[in-house]
């Protein structure tokens, strides 16, 4: 495994909901996290957040980038993301691209038993939900994906909990969500540590266009 060494920083922020969130840490000692109520201000004020929140830590000490890749608001994913892969290309770092439905589970983790799985959802345009099923290996590794991240009809999604029995309701992601950028960066450190290095160019927003039907 790998560790950051000593005065470097993973960096994350979570723009898909009405709540901006961002979190830097050492993964040692040190690790700072805000969230702001920005709604549709983000475009006019993400940038000025970001060079605040970062502060006296210079960009040089940033080891890897990670962000929410969605699903959620369109335009304010791909603000994130598009500002997310600037960085890392100008930082010559890795980028992870998070779910935005994996790192709520990912908060929520505690409440539930080791090998139970966890239905996600989240209200989607025109009726439709997004979704996603994970099951919980132990309480220091990342989830087995069982139902990746898509978009699809509440019949459908209702019927793929009975085929799976799955007894518990589906955790209902909350309307700010930028909360949840610790969970981002915590799930980005996983894969860092893992060795994963992916280049910038690896991370494309999800805006779940297709629907299963």
């Amino acid at each position: 495994m790998s560790n950051l060494t000593h005065s470097q920083y993973g960096l994350a922020f979570h723009t898909t909901s009405v709540q901006l969130g961002l979190s830097i840490s050492d993964f040692s000692k040190e690790t700072y996290s805000q969230t702001w109520d920005i709604d549709h201000k983000l475009s006019t004020h993400l940038h000025q957040y970001l060079i605040e929140f970062i502060g006296s830590i210079t960009w040089e000490k940033i080891a890897f980038i990670a962000v929410a890749k969605g699903p959620g608001s369109f335009t304010s994913t791909r603000i994130g993301v598009v500002t997310a892969r600037t960085l890392a290309q100008q930082l010559n770092i890795p980028l992870f691209s998070i779910s935005t439905l994996e790192a709520f589970a990912w908060q929520i983790r505690n409440n539930y038993s080791v090998d139970a799985l966890v239905p996600v959802q989240m209200s989607a345009s025109r009726g439709k939900l997004y979704v996603a099923i994970y099951k919980v290996k132990n309480k220091d590794q990342k989830f087995t994906i069982i139902l990746p991240d898509m978009v699809i009809n509440p019949d459908t999604w209702k019927q793929k909990i009975r085929d799976l029995n799955i007894k518990i309701k589906p955790a209902i992601t909350p309307e700010k969500l930028g909360f949840t950028v610790t969970s981002i960066l915590e799930l980005a450190y996983h894969d860092w540590r893992q060795e994963k290095r992916p280049h910038w160019s690896d991370t494309i927003p999800f805006y779940g266009m297709s629907v299963v039907s």
